[in-house]
């Protein structure tokens, strides 16, 4: 069984920074992309960023770019996916997700097959 475990959420002020974890297991995450998605109420999730299986490649959401930093961990089988926040916009609030699939990155999150439940981010101006 997969699991996506997400922490790292919570209340930060305009320009502070946040770092989220995500802790993966249940498959070989080695040949699964990870990425960001994150979802402000009354709007539809959408796609902040994205590591390739390999780590050697990146993919950002603009509105995120110099800001933000993903980075992944494999360390004796155990994946950890990060998201390092920088700079943090009060529109940069919402719920941030953690998700997998096998293959390349996509931005679109229709395509990604494994979600974990979200951590809250809230930005205060």
């Amino acid at each position: 069984q997969v699991q996506l475990v997400e922490s790292g959420g919570g209340l930060v002020q305009a320009g502070g920074s946040l770092r989220l974890s995500c802790a993966a297991s249940g498959r070989t995450f080695s040949q699964y992309a990870m990425g960001w998605f994150r979802q402000a109420p009354g709007k539809e999730r959408e796609f902040v960023t994205a590591i390739a299986q390999t780590g050697a490649y990146m993919s950002y959401a603009d509105s995120v770019k110099g800001r933000f930093t993903i980075s992944i961990s494999r360390v004796n089988a155990k994946n950890t996916l990060y998201l390092q926040m920088n700079s943090l916009k009060p529109e940069d609030t919402g719920a941030y997700y953690c998700a997998a699939r096998p293959g390349v990155v996509v931005n679109d999150p229709n395509h990604w097959d494994y979600w974990g439940q979200g951590t809250q981010v809230t930005v205060s101006s």
